[in-house]
């Protein structure tokens, strides 16, 4: 007889603009692609590393999970102070130089009408 495997329970949503980031950094590293997308609204633009655009949740989940068929861990950035205005914040990450030449990432999230935050634009690599 063999034991059933644990269930795994959704990814819970982020209360504040700054938990965006730390849940990326673990949803990434547990190769979670349907947590990562999560984060953003369905209509969200994200940056890829060639210039082009991935817009909405479709684009974005063939982003990542392209990028994580390649997994290697990831090291989480420093976090700057959310810059918020209402519904909106700016996030920032410095990234660490062993993660590349350094760096840091932009986004803007989005205050949800259930009081989550969520990326609308990201910008993952800011030099």
């Amino acid at each position: 007889m063999s034991t059933p495997s644990p269930l795994r329970s959704a990814p819970s949503a982020a209360h504040t603009p700054d938990e965006l980031s730390a849940q990326l950094v673990d949803r990434l590293n547990a190769r979670d692609v349907e947590g990562v997308v999560a984060l953003y609204e369905p209509t969200a633009v994200l940056e890829l590393p060639d210039g082009r655009v991935a817009v909405g949740h479709d684009d974005i989940r063939a982003f990542y999970t392209r990028a994580l068929a390649a997994h290697r861990p990831v090291r989480a950035g420093i976090p700057r102070r959310p810059l918020v205005r209402g519904d909106l914040a700016l996030t920032t990450t410095v990234l660490p130089m062993s993660a590349g030449a350094g760096g840091a990432t932009c986004e803007v999230a989005r205050r949800q009408p259930d009081g989550t935050w969520r990326w609308i634009i990201d910008r993952p690599t800011v030099r």
